[in-house]
């Protein structure tokens, strides 16, 4: 068993393990983390995890994602992000937030409100698929 994760259910005497919503929303917390830390090591992609950011594919791999948010110039430029509303509908968890940039001109800066929807199954807690809404803004 996994630190932190616990059973939570039991099917014909053997373990079957379901992940509970506030381990799934720590596995999306874990991600909007990694893009201001750069350092996505403890991020629980699954393999085959994919992202689509504003319908175009943007992230192949789990381990693409994991490499690109780690040292990925597109990533390089956050510098902080606000505290993210979850809501969990399934095995959908969709995290709400703000994102603001490092470049600065004249004291203002660019800055994003995310919308994200992460697909985390209850069955293994991984993130199998990030879609991203993205609405640009720009800060004073």
């Amino acid at each position: 068993m996994t630190a932190g994760r616990s059973e939570a259910t039991r099917d014909s005497g053997a373990a079957t393990r379901v992940f509970t919503e506030a381990e799934r929303i720590a596995a999306a917390r874990a991600y909007i983390e990694a893009l201001v830390t750069h350092d996505a090591d403890g991020v629980p992609f699954a393999p085959g995890c994919t992202r689509v950011e504003v319908g175009i594919k943007t992230g192949f791999s789990g381990a693409h994602l994991r490499r690109s948010l780690n040292g990925g110039p597109q990533y390089k430029v956050i510098k902080s992000s606000t505290v993210p509303e979850f809501t969990v509908d399934g095995d959908v968890v969709r995290a709400r937030f703000d994102l603001a940039t490092k470049p600065s001109l004249a004291g203002r800066r660019v800055g994003a409100h995310i919308d994200e929807e992460f697909l985390i199954p209850s069955a293994d807690g991984l993130i199998h698929h990030i879609r991203a809404s993205i609405r640009p803004f720009v800060t004073s």
